[in-house]
């Protein structure tokens, strides 16, 4: 089943006013499974790196939490986008879009990714299922990937090549967040995992459900989940494919140099990580949801840090402030 295309309903009027606040979108930030905007890293770049995450998270928000009209809600962030971007913002433009805004007008960032982060959001409203996971990858490509194609962007070291490595790291951070959040997204009638893969590994979507009645004692016990061996096999097999995924996107860390490099590769440390996490439960989505350990995190992080940078042709400079 290839996802269908998803329109912007036409005339959404008495779109909602009740976005959620700022401060609680970015709050959100410290729960991430990699570092959103490294410390180590100039504040400008900081600034608009959080700008990002902002409008990412927002959209986001609106699409999974947002108790009201989810497409009317997505429509007003799209319009109050479009009309920031002309330089016609109002009085009643969400402080996230603005600071997107004014990160595109600084840094000249294409706009059709940010586009692309809400209609993966209207995908999730009519797209519960996926049949094979080509048609996953492709969801990621509307929901994930723009993200890391706009990070090059802010630092200004986007190449087609660099694209389609951060293409392969963004995916892999994406399908590791749908490993993690099986049970819960399951709670929605939402069902990542493709179809084809459950049919594989005798996996009913009833499956997925946690137990009813000991799930949330269960979690703060930090007891086993009781996921039926196929399940199990299942997640274990999609993790060692997004890990592969991920590696697939390391050569990005290689190309570039300094702060930069250690930033990307905190996203792919960080990836990695929570995978070996969800390893570590016993690939069991319902079993005590851990963070992933410090101790993992900087692991990984030095391998990739100080592995040989692969033999290529020369790379354009990084730029100034970033060596």
């Amino acid at each position: 089943m290839t996802a269908p295309a998803v329109q912007a309903p036409s005339g959404a009027g008495g779109a909602p006013e009740d976005l959620p606040p700022e401060h609680l979108v970015l709050g959100r930030a410290s729960s991430e499974n990699f570092p959103v905007a490294s410390r180590l890293l100039p504040g400008p770049y900081r600034s608009d790196l959080m700008a990002l995450y902002g409008w990412a998270r927002l959209v986001d928000q609106l699409g999974d939490d947002y108790p009201g009209d989810r497409l009317a809600a997505l429509d007003q962030v799209e319009s109050q986008l479009h009309a920031a971007l002309d330089g016609h913002p109002s009085p009643a433009t969400h402080p996230l879009v603005a600071s997107m805004a004014q990160a595109v007008h600084r840094r000249g960032l294409p706009t059709d990714p940010l586009f692309d982060l809400v209609q993966a959001n209207r995908q999730d409203q009519v797209v519960p299922r996926y049949q094979t996971f080509e048609d996953l990858v492709g969801y990621c490509r509307l929901s994930a990937n723009p993200v890391g194609r706009l990070v090059l962007a802010i630092f200004g070291v986007a190449t087609p090549e660099r694209e389609s490595w951060s293409d392969s790291i963004c995916t892999g951070l994406q399908l590791t967040e749908h490993w993690q959040d099986i049970a819960e997204d399951a709670l929605v009638d939402r069902v990542y995992l493709p179809l084809d893969d459950m049919a594989r590994f005798g996996v009913e979507v009833a499956d997925l459900l946690p137990p009813p009645t000991s799930y949330v004692d269960r979690r703060r016990r930090g007891a086993p989940g009781g996921a039926s061996a196929q399940l199990r096999a299942l997640v274990a097999f999609e993790v060692a494919r997004t890990r592969r995924i991920l590696q697939e996107g390391t050569p990005l860390v290689h190309s570039l140099r300094g702060r930069l490099r250690f930033a990307v590769a905190s996203f792919v440390a960080g990836g990695q990580a929570a995978l070996d996490t969800i390893a570590a439960m016993d690939f069991d989505p319902f079993a005590d949801p851990r963070r992933p350990s410090r101790r993992r995190f900087a692991a990984h992080l030095a391998r990739l840090v100080r592995s040989p940078r692969p033999l290529s042709p020369p790379e354009p400079a990084v730029s100034p402030g970033l060596a």
